[in-house]
């Protein structure tokens, strides 16, 4: 299965033990792979660095920086196509870029904005809970 989590999705996995964390984890199967592109790790580096995350980042005792890398290190980088405007936000855009690059079968992401595409192409956009329950399914055929 090909995979583009969208940032907020990536920031929750590296933050946080909810689902997004266990996607991040089940992932690194070998019949799983994800994608991520220059743009969406520097949007990555932006959002980490916000103040109202400091607090969080601390917790876990981990740099920006080191953050990055080990999400950066998981991921297979791909540069994103150029699209015309797609998504309600257009800051979407590159994320279904790099979907597309990637040849991906869904963008995992909690965005509503981003859900509420559903499909471009032949990408699906699915919550967390989906892209686990499809990963469990796959795995159990």
């Amino acid at each position: 299965m090909r995979l583009v989590l969208d940032t907020n999705v990536v920031v929750s996995a590296l933050l946080w033990h909810g689902t997004p964390n266990t996607l991040l984890k089940t992932v690194s199967a070998k019949d799983t792979a994800f994608f991520t592109s220059s743009p969406l790790l520097a949007e990555l580096a932006d959002v980490l660095s916000r103040s109202k995350l400091q607090a969080q980042i601390a917790a876990v005792q981990l740099s920006v920086l080191e953050l990055i890398g080990i999400y950066s290190a998981s991921a297979i980088k791909v540069n994103p196509l150029s699209l015309p405007r797609t998504a309600p936000d257009p800051d979407d855009d590159v994320v279904i870029g790099t979907a597309l690059a990637a040849e991906a079968e869904f963008i995992v992401t909690g965005d509503r904005t981003l859900l509420s595409v559903a499909q471009y192409q032949s990408v699906k956009i699915i919550t967390v809970a989906e892209a686990l329950q499809m990963l469990e399914q796959s795995r159990s055929k």
